[in-house]
Order: structure tokens, then sequence, then C-alpha cells
């Protein structure tokens, strides 16, 4: 710890008296995205938070203690678990993650060898933030569909009411609140459209939709409820090109991270360390029933508030959050969130992370004025949102599909690659 700034760097470790409200408060940051994945995917919210804390602890035991990262459940992944496990149940979708986070591993080991200049090559600024906006649209649908329409597909203006109210509150923590509270937004809109729920639900019978009888009937302590995952080609492949996208995730949220703590992450404990450790998590999530991991922005601007970069903080908080898993009570009351109430935050959700695509072109300065660029973006997008699949037959019982983020993603490689630098824009 640094006696002039008090600021507490990665490798100190705080009082006990501090330490407990330090990693509470990254609980906080984390726990919103963490558990509306689950709830999103049709995944357990308590498996999530275990796999989350546990994930986080083999992330720190990797990289050697050395980077503060939280990890939580991915919204990239939320396309693939939705179509995979529409179409091949959820063992299946987990399988697929678990090879994603191989696939992580085998990324890294690449790296460790020859470096990252590969990868630029294949994933540029130009055709991941179009993946990044495709994984985003994508959902659009999905949101709106919570937010307008009751369980029995009819539209409710109950619902949208609900959705439109918890919105509202969510973006007024994003846009006016400070400091620590502002980081905890997406937790703040939850909580505001459930009060909403519950309070409207007393005066008006349409809107009660929050039932408390699984809170009631769950017993305070238990394990939470795991899945085993299944593996078939297609879902492994799907996610395995959708990984591409995430893997550049990771090198923007390490770069992030290096930026607010002040260290080298990339060379100290290394890029290919940080992305295995970000791989295993995922692949141990999807052994217990959690979706994804990835490291968290949000936990990143914690550190960025606080000027607490221990890496004894964030391991804290992973053991809260593996403390939280066993309390069954507390995951059935995750469990009582209305729909609506979940559409009005993936508004804002989804929404951010199209956006982000947006913000990673304009940051890299990818220049439209090329034809290159605007083509490349212009199939993926049209591709990735219009719901383009590739189809085919193998043999007689197994039939090949790739569509969607997927197939845009490996579209946008392929232009990528083999179509020439730069355009003579005079010859029409």
């Amino acid at each position: 710890m640094s006696k002039e700034t008090g600021i507490l760097g990665p490798a100190d470790r705080p009082s006990l008296g501090r330490w407990i409200p330090l990693s509470f408060q990254h609980v906080f940051a984390m726990f919103g995205a963490t558990v509306l994945v689950p709830l999103l995917t049709g995944l357990n919210p308590s498996v999530a938070l275990f796999t989350a804390g546990t994930g986080t602890l083999l992330y720190i035991l990797i990289t050697g203690a050395k980077v503060p990262a939280f990890l939580g459940s991915s919204f990239a992944f939320i396309p693939a678990l939705i179509g995979i496990s529409g179409t091949y149940g959820m063992p299946a979708a987990l399988g697929g993650a678990f090879c994603a986070g191989i696939f992580y591993a085998l990324v890294a080991g690449i790296i460790r060898l020859v470096g990252t200049k590969w990868l630029d090559r294949a994933l540029p600024p130009v055709v991941i933030g179009s993946v990044i906006i495709v994984i985003g649209l994508n959902l659009a649908p999905t949101a709106m569909k919570s937010s307008m329409y009751d369980g029995a597909g009819n539209y409710s203006l109950v619902y949208f009411s609900i959705a439109a109210f918890t919105l509202a509150v969510a973006i007024i923590a994003t846009i006016f609140f400070k400091g620590f509270f502002n980081t905890i937004s997406i937790l703040t809109g939850l909580i505001g459209g459930y009060i909403f729920t519950l309070v409207m639900g007393m005066f008006f019978p349409a809107y009660k939709l929050i039932d408390f009888s699984i809170v009631s009937e769950a017993q305070w302590l238990g394990l939470p409820s795991f899945a085993i995952p299944e593996f078939h080609f297609v879902p492994i492949v799907t996610f395995i090109i959708v990984s591409l996208a995430t893997i550049c995730e990771h090198l923007g949220d390490t770069l992030v991270a290096s930026r607010v703590v002040g260290k080298d992450f990339y060379k100290d404990p290394g890029l290919h360390r940080t992305l295995l450790g970000d791989g295993l998590a995922t692949t141990w999530a999807s052994l217990w029933g959690g979706p994804p991991n990835t490291t968290y922005g949000e936990n990143i601007g914690v550190m960025a508030i606080t000027k607490v970069y221990s890496v004894w903080v964030i391991g804290g908080a992973a053991v809260f959050a593996v403390i939280l898993s066993f309390i069954q009570k507390f995951g059935a009351i995750i469990q009582t969130l209305p729909g609506p109430v979940m559409g009005g935050i993936s508004m804002l959700l989804y929404g951010l992370i199209a956006s982000s695509g947006l913000r990673t072109i304009v940051e890299s300065g990818v220049d439209y004025k090329d034809k290159r660029n605007l083509t490349i973006s212009s199939v993926i997008l049209v591709i990735g949102i219009g719901g383009g699949m590739l189809q085919f037959h193998v043999g007689k019982n197994f039939t090949f599909s790739l569509s969607g983020v997927a197939l845009a993603t490996v579209v946008g490689i392929v232009l990528n690659l083999i179509l020439p630098k730069s355009i003579d824009e005079t010859k029409e």
C-alpha cells in the first residue's frame, strides 16, 4: 500500500475491517449482470454465482494473483445459449461452452509462441466491432418480447409499463448517479422495477406478477441445481466461432485493466496467462451448468473509482459469491423477478452491447470512406441480424448448420482475409 496515496496495489492485503466492505462492493457491482444472463437463458442463477466465484478464484490462481479481475456471466454468448439450447437442449449448449474455453486455451498457447499479430490480422476492429453490434441487436427482439407480451403471447400494457419504469430507473442511475452507485445502475434498475411491480400488485390485480411461494418452499441452505454438459458437433463449432469475438473482448478488458491499475498485464503475467485463465474459467463453469465467464468491466470501474486494486479484495468478492450460491432462499428470490422487469433491463443492456461495438469501431478509427471496410461491415450486419444460415446434410443422419452471429463472424473473417487492403474508389 502506498502511504502517500492510500492506493492498494494488486498484491496488497487490506485490514479485515476494510477487506469485507471493499469485497462486498465488488459483489454488488457484478451481481446484476451475473444473475441476469442465466435468467435470460434458462440457466440457474445460483449456479452462475457459484461458477463466477470459483471461476474468479481459478483465474487468480492461473495469473499468479497478479491481475485484479472478477469473472462473471458473459453476455456475448447469450444468442448461442438461447439458440443452441432451443434446438439441441441446454446440456449441448454447455458442451459448446466447455469447448469454447478449451479453444481459449489453444489460442493462449499460440499467443505465447508467436505473439498476437496473427490475431490482429484475422480479427481487426472493423470485423470485431461489427460482430459485437450483431450480438447486441440479435437480442433486441427477445428484450421487446419480454417487455410487451404476457405468458400467453398477448400484448400487455401492464407488462410494457413495468418494463418502461424499470428502464427509466436504470437510465437515471446510469446517467445521473455518481461514484459507486453508478457502477450498480443495472442492479438499481432491477430493484426499482421489482419494487414497482410489488407495490402496484397490492392495488391492481393485473400487476400481481410476483409469487413468493417458491421462496417459502426453498430451504435456507443447499446445493445449487448443477447440470452436466453434453457434446455435439454443431453446438461446439458455434460456440468456438462466437468465442473469436469474446477473445477480442478479453484483449480490450485486459488493456483497460492495465491502464486503470498502472501495470502492463500483457507482459506480466502475460496475455497468454490471462486468456488461459478466462478460458478455463468458462470450461469450469460449463462443467457445473453455469454460463460462460468473462472479465467484468463493472468491477474494473469500481477499481478506477476506489483506487483499490488488491487481488485479495477481488478474491474476497469471489468467496462471497460462492457463499451466496448456497443460500437457496436467496436464489429463489432472484427467480421471482418478473419477465417485464428483465425485459426493461434488457432494452438497455442489449443496446449497450451493440453500442460497445460502435465504440470499438469509432475508437479504432475505422475509415468507412474505404469501400473495403464498408463492405465487410455491411455483409456482417445483414447476415447476422437478418438470420442468415448455412445448412447442409452430412451423411444420412446429420445436418450441419451455422447461422446468426457465428456465420456472420466467419464471413467477416473470410472477407477481411481475401479482400485487398485498398480499393480504388474511382473505379465503379
